[in-house]
Parts: structure tokens; sequence; C-alpha cells
């Protein structure tokens, strides 16, 4: 029997065998580790490409400044922006019904940190970013002290600040001068150079600051610091101390007898309104108001403001030094990462720069120190806020929940102050449901 030809077997193997060595060879230019690294890198770039993130700010100068400076931040990320724009109250309605609803389309938020922070932080809302914030290159060194910790709660840190203001003093330059009299650097002084300026039959007065109310709460802090008292002191409502009733005394004293008539009705607006109408000598309230006192459309003594340190009381000088905005993270976006690369962008020194460039204060210190971010601001306000950046304290009113309802409690002993009834009694009623206000949140 013949044997069986193995010649067409042979040349078979050898093909399969010469197939796998031009596959391997193949392989060796396309399918190295590193090219298998490169397409998952790819994929996660496609992945954050792929991103847009749900921003929801305020109808701000803030919101109005970076805006237009969004793009850049997509074309160095790839990740999209949505950005929502609403009026304040609408603002904290708008993310209360969607928090409370476990919303996570929401990515990044501003809030107001002494306003609705607390409430958001206990409720679960916001993310704690303090692993975020260790990123060196972004510094969070440079921020001012009190700035951050105005949006830390329980060693977290829940957002980042963006806007800041101080109590500051503002003072006619040109009647100080006329008059002789030394810019104020004490309370004493303060009541001093207020009542030689004082000239109510000529519908002058000596000085103006908020009188209604609540409003004038915040005001009223750093008064309330000056002379060593406080809101709150562990967990104890302390707002009938003797300590804040002659912050009380005094405060309420200044505008009863050097302030105008109807400075019980008078917010920001309507004392800003009679300083810039040339109608007072002197006027404490924070310093981001400045440019509402030197616009000629609406103030007719602008080039003749000036502005001062606030001034020390009995225990120092603490004037509130306060985070008005930040921007936090929502607990519950699905985009962390890419939330975090927003607000490291948007707080980042360059931003900062750039925006406080349109006026709006923010809070690194170096770019305070930064001619350019500070070109234009007056170089004397400008002094004044370097200073303040170093002293005060970071909120300006209660620290609580319910913060409308606490104002309006210790609003009524302001309120009675400047209507010089008995202070002592109306702190000691206010100071009764503030204690109650406290222990209900508890």
């Amino acid at each position: 029997m013949r044997k069986k030809r193995r010649f067409p077997l042979l040349i078979f193997l050898l093909s399969v065998i010469a197939c796998m060595l031009i596959a391997c060879s193949g392989n060796e230019g396309s399918s190295t580790p590193s090219d298998n690294n490169s397409g998952t890198d790819n994929k996660k770039t496609e992945e954050k490409k792929s991103v847009e993130l749900r921003i929801i700010g305020a109808n701000h100068p803030w919101t109005e400044a970076i805006e237009p400076l969004i793009p850049q931040f997509e074309e160095q990320t790839g990740i999209k922006v949505k950005l929502e724009k609403y009026f304040e109250d609408q603002l904290t309605q708008k993310l209360t019904t969607e928090f409370t609803a476990g919303s996570s389309s929401i990515d990044v938020f501003m809030i107001r940190p002494l306003q609705e922070g607390k409430l958001f932080h206990l409720n679960g809302w916001v993310a704690d970013i303090s692993n975020y914030s260790n990123d060196q290159g972004w510094d969070i060194s440079d921020f001012t002290e009190s700035s951050v910790n105005s949006l830390r709660a329980d060693d977290e840190l829940f957002g980042i600040p963006i806007v800041t203001e101080r109590e500051i003093l503002y003072y006619r330059k040109d009647l100080f001068e006329e008059n002789n009299i030394k810019v104020p650097t004490t309370f004493d002084e303060l009541k001093e150079a207020a009542e030689k300026l004082n000239d109510p039959s000529n519908d002058f007065y000596g000085i103006v600051s908020r009188g209604q109310s609540a409003a004038a709460v915040t005001q009223f802090s750093s008064y309330l610091y000056g002379f060593g008292g406080d809101f709150i002191v562990d967990g104890k409502a302390t707002i009938d101390t003797p300590e804040a009733i002659d912050a009380f005394n005094f405060y309420g004293g200044l505008l009863k007898d050097y302030g105008p008539p109807g400075v019980l009705n008078m917010s920001w607006p309507q004392a800003a309104g009679l300083f810039g109408q040339g109608k007072a000598a002197m006027y404490t309230d924070a310093d981001s108001i400045y440019p509402n006192l030197l616009d000629p459309e609406k103030s007719v003594v602008g080039d003749k403001v000036g502005f001062a340190l606030f001034p020390t009381g009995p225990e120092g000088r603490t004037p509130y030094n306060v985070t008005s905005w930040g921007v936090a993270m929502n607990e519950k976006s699905t985009h962390k990462d890419e939330a975090w690369e927003f607000m490291k962008w948007a707080t980042s020194k360059e931003i900062i720069l750039d925006i406080q460039k349109t006026g709006v204060p923010g809070p690194r210190q170096s770019v305070w120190d930064n001619p350019e971010g500070t070109a234009s601001f007056p170089e004397e306000l400008v002094q004044v806020t370097s200073e303040s950046n170093e002293v005060g304290k970071e909120y300006d009113r209660p620290l609580v929940i319910k913060v409308n309802e606490a104002r309006d409690m210790i609003g009524t002993v302001i309120t009675a102050a400047i209507n010089g009834e008995d202070v002592e009694a109306a702190a000691k009623n206010a100071n009764k449901q503030f204690q109650e206000l406290l222990d209900k949140e508890k």
C-alpha cells in the first residue's frame, strides 16, 4: 500500500505559523502595554469631554465677570458648562427644592455661607472638599484665613470663597480737614467726631448706619465684637451680657443722638444714599458698597470720600471679615472630579485676579498684593482692606439654621436702643427667645 504524501499538511502548518508570526509582529507596533494604557486614557478623556456641568449661580457681579471667561475653561478641559442664574431669594429656593428632592443634576452652586451654609451642611447637601483642596498648585494658603473659615464646619471644608467684605469707616475727608478733626481710630473718637460734625438744623448728621431692625444686625456685629461680646458662646445665647448691652447702647446711642431721622427704616441702600447725598459725615458698612459712594450718578461727594479701618473698641479692633459668597459642590453630583476642576479654575489666582480687576473684592491675599488686582480700587481703600484682612471675625450674624428669625430677634434690641428704650429689658427678652431657637435647633 502506498504511503500518503504529507507535503500538503506540512505546507498548511508552515502557513499557520507564518500568520501567527506576522500577527505578533503587528502587535509589537500597536498593542504594547503603553498603547493599551493610552487607549484607556483616551477613553477617560473622551468621557470627560462628554461631561456637561450644571452650575447654579446668583445674579451677581461675580457671575457677570466669570461668565465670559468660561469658554477658556471649556477649551482647556474639554468639559462643558451650563450656567443658570437666579435672583438671590430665587436661588435659595431653587437649590432647596432640588436638594430636598435628592437631585444629582446640580454639580456646582453659589452659596452664602453665613445665610444658608449651616442648613445646607447639616442636611448633607454640600460635599466635603477637604481632600480636593490639598492641591499644592492651587494653594489654599493664599486665601485669607477668615474667608476660608466661613466655609468650614465640623472639620470639613464645604466651599471655596469667591467674594469677601469687611466693615470699614467711610468719612468725609473735606469736613475732617476743615474742622481739624482726627480720623477716628477708637469708638470714643468716633462718638466725639459724630458729635462735633452733627448739624441737624441744616439737615446734616454726624453718622449714619443701618437702623432697620434685622438688616442692622450685620453692621452692629463689629461693634458687639469691639466690646468683647458675641451672639453665641458655647451654645448659649449671649446677647444680654453686660458686653452686649454696652454695644447695643453705644450703637443705638450713636444713631439716636447723631443719626438722621428715619434711620429705623434704613438698610444699606438708604444709608449709603444719604451719605452719598452729602448729608452725613461718617458711615460704617461693608467695603463692598464703595462704588455706590463714588459713582457720580449716585453720589455728590465721590471725590471727598475717605476710607479708614473700623475703629477699636474697649476690647480691641474686631470688624467682621466675611465671605459673602462662595462656591460649593453638590454632595450627590455624579461628576465630582469635573466639578472640582471647575471650582479650582474659578478660584485660581489667575481667574480671581481677572475678576477682581472688575471691582469684585476677592479672597486671595496675593491678588490684593498685586497692583493689577487693586488698580480698579481707590488706593486708600486697598490699604484698609489689606489691613482688615489680618483681623476680624468670619461671621457677621449668628451661625444658626434659622438666620432670619435670629436676626429679627436681635434687631428688636437695636431698635429699642435707637428709640431710647430700656435696652437691658429688650436684650433679656430677645436672649430668651434666641435661646429657645438654639435649643430647638439642637
